[in-house]
């Protein structure tokens, strides 16, 4: 391993920030020594293992930048230290603990399940020859067991690698098996049985080698979605004098031209131009977003057809793709529950079943008196019984039911802006009754925007408009942001105003156009002569905030509402007919969330609430017996997400406190993908029940069959990798999950957008 290097930078400083307990890292490659400084008393074996599985996944940080990673990194006298931000007196209270230098694994290649395949569909083909050898008698009696041997040692290549592999240190797992029990039947004779064996292992090994490649396939196509170059408009050169730079240089606020098929590589706001993006690789959604002036387009789409100038709104780390990256990275290392209990299936239980392999044997020759190596008058003999048990007793459909089904549903789910935050919130989510929502920013967008604009006396609304547009473009509040958006989308110009002034609690000050204005709340009213129009103009609608302008005789107000999501409803009625029971949380007064909850059609809803109130919602909802599955976005939704049974957060505006407690993140803010979500993870679970029951029935079925001493080792090995396979396809059927549909959203986008009178090719 060389230090420092990029890409090994990139995923130590990955791995710092996902271990709270660990606040720096030191690496000498030299003396290949890596410490860790923690505070408190940390599980030193689970950081050795999350390290290992980290730096073996390396090559995901290939395509970025350590310019932007989060956390500091130095270098003394040859060695590398990376460390969390912090106060100078923090490493006082460190304490720094020596872990194993990672060694070189050789990395698994691209394709490695057609390298088996091949080997798998050889070990067939000279198995087939040694069983043909029968039909023909004229052929040398040496053809047949060279064409088994040939079988046996195609399909046990792989097998007998892993085992070089791990012997010498003392670790037994199934290769092990299937190699002892192929010897094992050769040596009595059953060479024919041992190549069936072999065959049908090594092929069940390619298809478990087929899942992941695709499963991990779909994940990595998300590492490649980022340029490494872009178009820089240069601020320092002549008008409109673009210069290709590499993407880590970028900071926020540059300026950069996209033109038509290539990537957004950041997370930025349309400023300049018109186009549509295609954010199917990350939202999953079928037709074309158009973006105007405004819009905000995220990194790794694909910009169709408009060239765009668009303004950088967050670096490389924070865009909305790295967060699926680091989401997706730590969720392959969070296991289910159910794979914990599949995990246990490795040394032990090897060691155990070769114990209990040998005391049958003894027991069928010693006590049952049946020939030790030779069939004779009470059957098949005692160690080709034992070797069938060795074959039944196998666990290898159990030790793959868990994990090729959840990391299946990982990867269709992150394809598609759904990430499940590792296996467990798979399980947790299919087990919910009841959905607690959010409202702002979770059943509304949480984005204010303009609806009506008034004056008094009417006609004079356009001026109302452009004099709120002129002075907010000097505010940061969301009134402001939602006022100079719906100005910029339909074409206003920023005129000057002079001598901006904050009036704390009231609003804003300005001059414009030679003469004083006033802009913000009600109360300003009650400040000048206009102060009859205060009673005489009534409230604004619940669920709706207000702008005052004041100019002179011109009084205006500006009516802005928070957008309730179109998925919103369709979501909340499916949700009931799915049983489950649902309900809004705000912090909102009750007027406006009852507003909100008569057009969603919901009618639970708990109003005027403080983070604390919604967490003893959860919390009562909790004891009641029910499992809560909170959906929310801000900063006051962490804690009721923390005590929620699964926490579901909305990841393109959500906060980061949000996402830290979120076991589910749903990106680009997406409502209805709660829904995708919770149909993929009870199907997923179906699939996980299913896979644990065929692999459970046939290993007890045939292990209790197997000691009659009546099965012959040829069935034993049908269907133990009979099983494997089974358990394989099963989990593969979550990729192809809504496929279909997508595809024929596709179709009618294409017919829709084709002219009239041309046919499909």
């Amino acid at each position: 391993m060389t230090i420092p290097q990029e890409s090994w930078t990139l995923a130590l400083a990955d791995f710092l920030r996902s271990q709270s307990q660990i606040q720096a890292l030191m690496l000498d490659p030299k003396a290949q020594r890596m410490s860790v400084a923690t505070l408190g008393k940390p599980d030193m074996r689970y950081l050795e293992r999350q390290l290992l599985e980290t730096l073996a996944n390396v090559e995901q940080y290939a395509s970025q930048s350590v310019h932007s990673i989060g956390v500091l990194v130095r270098t003394v006298e040859g060695k590398v230290f990376l460390e969390k931000p912090s106060c100078p007196t923090a490493p006082r209270f460190w304490t720094w603990r020596q872990l194993p230098w990672p060694q070189p694994q050789a990395q698994a290649q691209p394709h490695e399940w057609v390298l088996m395949a091949w080997l798998a569909g050889l070990c067939g083909l000279f198995g087939l020859l040694g069983v043909s050898t029968a039909l023909f008698p004229q052929l040398p009696t040496w053809v047949r067991p060279a064409a088994y041997f040939l079988a046996m040692a195609l399909g046990g290549w792989d097998a007998f690698m892993d085992v070089l592999q791990k012997l010498p240190k003392g670790q037994f797992d199934i290769h092990f098996l299937m190699l002892a029990v192929a010897i094992g039947a050769s040596a009595i004779g059953a060479i024919g049985e041992g190549a069936l064996l072999l065959f049908l292992f090594s092929f069940s090994g390619a298809l478990e080698h087929f899942a992941l490649f695709r499963t991990h396939k779909e994940i990595k196509s998300l590492f490649k979605m980022t340029p490494k170059e872009v178009l820089l408009l240069d601020p320092l050169g002549p008008l409109g004098v673009e210069k290709r730079v590499p993407v880590e240089s970028i900071q926020v606020g540059d300026v950069l031209v996209v033109k038509p098929g290539d990537l957004f590589a950041l997370d930025a706001e349309v400023i300049w131009g018109s186009t549509a993006a295609d954010e199917a690789t990350l939202t999953g959604e079928a037709h074309p977003i158009a973006k105007q002036v405004g819009d905000t387009v995220f990194a790794g789409t694909i910009n169709l057809w408009g060239s765009v100038q668009v303004r950088v709104l967050r670096p490389m780390a924070e865009s909305a793709l790295q967060k699926i990256i680091r989401l997706i990275q730590q969720a392959q290392h969070l296991k289910a529950p159910s794979q914990r209990f599949t995990d246990r299936f490795g040394t032990h239980y090897t060691l155990l079943i070769l114990g209990l392999t040998t005391l049958l044997f003894v027991f069928w020759w010693q006590v049952m008196g049946v020939l030790p190596f030779a069939n004779g008058p009470l059957g098949y003999s005692a160690f080709y019984r034992a070797m069938t048990f060795l074959v039944v007793a196998s666990p290898c459909a159990l030790v793959l039911s868990v994990p090729s089904a959840i990391l299946a549903a990982i990867a269709w789910g992150a394809t598609r802006g759904i990430l499940f935050r590792g296996g467990a919130a798979i399980e947790k989510l299919s087990e919910i009754d009841v959905a607690a929502l959010d409202k702002t920013g979770t059943l509304t967008t949480g984005e204010l925007e303009v609806e009506r604009v008034e004056s008094f006396p009417e006609g004079q609304e356009a001026q109302v408009l452009q004099i709120a547009y002129a002075i907010e473009q000097h505010a940061q509040h969301p009134l402001a942001r939602a006022i100079v958006a719906h100005g910029k989308k339909i074409g206003l110009t920023a005129e000057k105003v002079q001598n901006v002034k904050s009036m704390t609690g009231l609003g804003i000050q300005a001059d414009y156009a030679g003469a004083r204005c006033l802009l913000g709340r009600r109360e300003l009213l009650d400040m000048g002569p206009l102060q009859p129009w205060a009673t005489q103009i009534p409230e604004p609608p619940a669920a709706y905030c207000e702008v005052w302008v004041l100019q002179g005789q011109l009084l205006g107000r500006i009516l802005l509402k928070d957008q309730i999501r179109d998925q919103s409803r369709p979501v909340l009625e499916t949700l009931r007919r799915m049983g489950i029971r649902t309900l809004m949380l705000t912090g909102d007064h009750r007027q406006s969330a009852e507003a909100v909850g008569r057009q969603l059609g919901i009618s639970e809803i708990r109003a005027h609430l403080k983070p604390e109130d919604k967490v003893a919602v959860i919390q009562d909802l909790t004891r009641a017996g029910y499992r809560v599955a909170m959906v929310g976005d801000g900063v006051n939704d962490a804690p009721s997400l923390a005590a929620s049974y699964v926490a579901v957060g909305m990841g393109a505006r959500g906060s980061d406190a949000a996402l830290e407690q979120s076991d589910v993140v749903l990106m680009h803010d997406r409502i209805d993908h709660f829904l995708d979500a919770l149909n993929l993870s009870r199907r997923a679970t179906r699939i996980i029940h299913q896979n644990i029951s065929i692999s459970l029935i046939t290993l007890v079925f045939m292990g209790l069959a197997s000691l009659s001493g009546k099965i012959p080792i040829s069935l034993g090995v049908v269907a133990h990798e009979g099983s494997t396979a089974l358990v394989c396809l099963n989990s593969l059927r979550l990729l192809r999950k809504g496929k279909g549909k997508e595809r024929e959203r596709k179709g009618k986008e294409r017919e829709r957008k084709r002219p009239r009178g041309t046919r499909a090719p």
